[in-house]
């Protein structure tokens, strides 16, 4: 995840980079640093822990300067420490990075065998010693990072100084958010608009592939290979509030639209591609450990157990142990049989749920293990588990859960592919594969995402249902029953998820034209049954919205409505049918009238039984 702030100009920069990492402190809170430039040696100040620490140290030796860089952390390469804190130093070149550098062992070893020595355990340490050798051939710090950057493969922001050019800041991205803040005489960027807006609205987007050079007089973007670029500033109009929401009416859609994004930052720094492993920091239990298990419990509440039911097809299917899911409420209440060879995964977005805590102590004084998996780091449930997954989604404000949900399914995925690698049942190859496919699901989100305004005019014709009913097999059965809360939980519309088999044993019942059935009905190996499932659905006359996967489904002119999302493989595809899912519920809310954001009666954390 991370935050980025720098800043060149005639003000002192310290104070504006230390206001800008405050706003984007969620980005990141294991550790925070700054470096200045005035003119003498980079002043360089790192603290572990959250801002405040910094900022302590900050008041006993200042960093004073006109240009600087600052960083606030959530640790991918390398534990959470001062020593692995950014800015990282090489010589002159001082870096602030987000993202993840896919080929920094390749270009360490290359550096190394040249005479560089490395400091920390991060992959963001490679790119100051590299601009600082491409510096050394050719003696031209744009010309440097230019060269260094196409090095490198993976995703950045990056935003560097050079103690030999003191007059510039240079700043890059590739597939992480960078931003660019436009003032009289001084440059801001940072990697989202609330950290430079309380000093100027004028905003530069900066794309994928592209560098930007500042000084305090003037800036200019080229692409990696030095052509220039023609950028167009836009005035920022929002409120404090609608800065905080980024633009968006609601910050359900804001978070919807986020997805892609989340889900990149929840697979950072935890896939290790060469040896196709996992890895998951503050995770807490041993590969021998998890070879050892003979039981798995998942417990959670609400759409944190719709992602629990999918984790238990991906456990089941990769590590082949047995697993047992449960609603939280219920799991204390029936004595449930845990010994010490049984993992209990906690899934809850805020880690402060109270029926999850209680579920996790239950486990734990019966001698069992526990993980959970949450979005809030130091929550309660995060401090008694025996390991953590942080989902690194980022503050979900919006109280239907969007992006939370798909970064746990994510986590799961990874998990079970970790306990797979442990167990022996998956080989490193097969790892590597499914590594691929995950790391090609962000684009895949944002295809999805391109179908909103198709789903805004199916949301036209069927918001005045009374009820829907969700249809799914296999694992798109928990996404049917996710699809149905989200649109009960903000429409305030009756709806039903039930499994597509199952319907024939009562739901068909219900059935005319005046129900609308929404059926998940991806090409999969069991896409013939659920297609005679909806054929069921169509001989009675009900309204078909059928969510498939894929261009030639052979499903066209057969169902009302068609919804098509990127054809992904089975594990991954609840995670693109969730998508349609939630902005269907979203746009019948809205049309409807109802507070998106804040549903009746709904609470974002449920801290009580």
């Amino acid at each position: 995840m991370c935050g980025i702030v720098g800043y060149i100009g005639k003000q002192d920069a310290s104070p504006i980079i230390i206001e800008g990492l405050r706003r984007l402190e969620y980005r990141g809170y294991d550790s925070a640093g700054i470096c200045t430039l005035n003119g003498g040696e980079p002043q360089i100040r790192r603290a572990e822990g959250k801002l405040i620490n910094l900022e302590n140290i900050l008041r006993e030796q200042p960093a004073i300067g006109s240009r600087g860089i600052g960083h606030t952390r959530w640790a991918t390469h390398g534990r959470p420490s001062e020593i692995n804190a950014h800015p990282h130093r090489a010589g002159n070149i001082v870096v602030v990075h987000n993202g993840i550098i896919e080929n920094y062992l390749k270009l360490k070893e290359r550096l190394q065998g040249l005479g560089h020595n490395f400091c920390s355990e991060t992959d963001t340490e490679i790119i100051a010693h590299l601009v600082e050798e491409h510096f050394r051939q050719c003696d031209d710090f744009e010309t440097a990072v230019q060269l260094a950057l196409a090095e490198v493969k993976g995703a950045y922001a990056v935003a560097i100084l050079c103690n030999d050019e003191p007059d510039k800041l240079i700043a890059a991205k590739l597939g992480s958010p960078l931003v660019v803040g436009q003032g009289q005489g001084e440059y801001f960027v940072a990697s989202d608009i609330p950290a430079m807006l309380s000093h100027t609205r004028e905003m530069i987007f900066l794309e994928d592939g592209e560098i930007a050079v500042f000084t305090p007089e003037k800036m200019w973007v080229t692409d990696l290979v030095g052509q220039p670029v023609a950028k167009q500033s836009k005035t920022i109009t929002w409120s404090p509030l609608m800065a905080e929401k980024g633009g968006y009416k609601h910050f359900m859609l804001k978070e919807i639209y986020e997805q892609p994004r989340a889900l990149a930052d929840t697979i950072a720094g935890r896939l290790q591609s060469e040896e196709g492993n996992i890895y998951l920091e503050d995770f807490g239990l041993s590969d021998a450990q998890l070879a050892g298990l003979d039981k798995i419990f998942i417990i959670a509440c609400g759409t944190s157990w719709h992602a629990g039911l999918v984790g238990k097809f991906y456990i089941e299917k990769l590590a082949r142990i047995p697993v047992e899911i449960d609603i939280a409420s219920e799991f204390r209440y029936r004595d449930p049989i845990v010994t010490d060879k049984s993992l209990t995964i906690l899934i809850s977005q805020s880690g402060e749920t109270a029926d999850t805590l209680a579920a996790l102590r239950e486990a734990k004084g019966k001698g069992g293990k526990s993980v959970c998996i949450c979005n809030v780091v130091d929550s309660s449930i995060a401090r008694e588990s025996d390991g953590v997954i942080y989902t690194h989604a980022g503050p979900e404000i919006g109280v239907a859960s969007t992006k939370a949900f798909t970064t746990q399914l994510v986590a799961l995925y990874l998990l079970a592919l970790k306990l797979g690698r442990s167990c022996g049942t998956l080989t490193a190859d097969s790892c590597r594969d499914k590594v691929e496919d995950l790391l090609a699901l962000p684009r895949k989100l944002e295809e999805t995402l391109e179908l909103d305004e198709q789903i805004e005019k199916i949301a036209r014709d069927s918001m005045n249902a009374r009820d829907f009913l969700y249809l799914g097999r296999g694992n798109q059965y928990p996404i049917a029953l996710e699809g149905a809360l989200k649109l009960k939980e903000i429409s305030y519309i009756h709806a039903e998820g039930y499994p597509a088999g199952e319907m024939k044993h009562g739901p068909i019942a219900l059935i005319d034209e005046n129900l609308p059935v929404v059926v998940l009905v991806p090409q999969n190996n069991i896409y013939d049954k659920v297609v005679s499932n909806m054929e069921e659905v169509c001989a009675r006359g009900g309204k078909v919205i059928a969510i498939t996967s894929g261009e030639e489904s052979g499903l066209q002119g057969k169902v009302d409505t068609l919804i098509q999302v990127p054809q992904t493989t089975d594990d991954l595809m609840p995670i693109l049918t969730s998508i349609p899912m939630q902005l269907l519920a979203y746009h019948i809310a809205v049309l409807k009238g109802t507070d998106v954001d804040q549903p009746r009666n709904l609470a974002k954390s449920v801290t009580v039984e």
